[in-house]
């Protein structure tokens, strides 16, 4: 068996929200409430045959009218989903910026690494020359001390 249906009403003080549904809890989620306005006395069950007639025709629709008035009770249009906003253009400037600099950094450490691999081969070059001239001047000095001792005796 069905649940019998009460009608409920609150108010915004703009606006009259009248609602036919089963409970209290079912009124306060047809309203989107996340707080008891029946608690806090801004919401009521009501017999108004007015009011009775035109929530009962549609029941769990939410209906609107300017408060405190008789006039004809509207239905409650559904909040449209707001729609995705994009990106602005000073965020896309902001991406474009940043991508560019980080091209620009990477350049310049290609660049860098390259004159210092450069730096690095010359480098190895003097060592391995110094090493060789040494390597010499020792082998020179080595066969002038062998003849000096052997002069000596």
């Amino acid at each position: 068996m069905a649940a019998r249906l009460k009608v409920f009403v609150t108010s915004d003080g703009l606006t009259d929200y009248v609602v036919a549904v089963s409970s209290k809890a079912k009124a306060l989620a047809a309203w989107g409430s996340h707080q008891d306005l029946f608690k806090t006395g801004a919401a009521h069950e009501t017999d108004d045959p007015e009011l009775v007639a035109a929530a009962a025709a549609q029941p769990g629709q939410v209906l609107r009218r300017p408060a405190g008035t008789r006039e004809k009770l509207a239905r409650l249009k559904p909040k449209a989903p707001a729609a995705p906003k994009g990106p602005s253009k000073a965020a896309l400037r902001k991406v474009a910026d940043l991508e560019a600099r980080l091209e620009a950094l990477a350049a310049a450490r290609a660049k860098t690494l390259h004159r210092l691999e450069a730096q690095r081969e010359k480098l190895e070059r003097e060592i391995a020359a110094a090493a060789a001239d040494h390597a010499a001047q020792r082998e020179r000095l080595e066969a002038a001390l062998t003849a000096a001792r052997q002069a000596l005796g």
